[in-house]
This record gives C-alpha cells, sequence and structure tokens, in this order.
C-alpha cells in the first residue's frame, strides 16, 4: 500500500522523527471505531424511533428548553 502526503505534512513528519506507519495505523483504528460507533447510534435511534414514535412538537420544545438549560450550566474548559 502507498499513501500519498503533501509535501508540508510529508516534512513534519520527517523533521519531528515520527513513525508513520504506527500513526497511520492509529488513525485509520480510530476512523473504523468511529464509523462503528455513528452506525451503531443510527441503528439505536432507527430501533428507539419505531419503539417510541416520532417526538411531538411540544416533545422536541422541551428537549430543546433542557438542552440550553444544560448548555448554559456548562463551565469553561481551562486550556
Amino acid at each position: 500500500m502507498q499513501v500519498y502526503l503533501p509535501d508540508d505534512l510529508y516534512e513534519q513528519l520527517k523533521a519531528r522523527h515520527l513513525p508513520a506507519s504506527e500513526l497511520l495505523q492509529d488513525a485509520i483504528r480510530a476512523e473504523v471505531r468511529r464509523r462503528d460507533l455513528l452506525a451503531e447510534t443510527d441503528s439505536y435511534l432507527d430501533d428507539l424511533l419505531a419503539e417510541a414514535g416520532q417526538p411531538s412538537p411540544e416533545d422536541r420544545t422541551r428537549a430543546e428548553a433542557i438542552a440550553r438549560q444544560i448548555a448554559s450550566r456548562r463551565t469553561p474548559q481551562a486550556s
């Protein structure tokens, strides 16, 4: 398998003496896992909708209000 890297990315990789093969493997594993989780989420939501039905406009309005309350309580992350 061959992988193309733009010149600037290749230079950064070499300048930092990073293990390209290991990084590529980690990135592919992470992406496969991310896509598997998204597929599981879609399947779960489909099952949930089949069981409970679509939310009503009132349900959506209530959920949005709850989400706004939760979001307003978040504390900023320290950097």
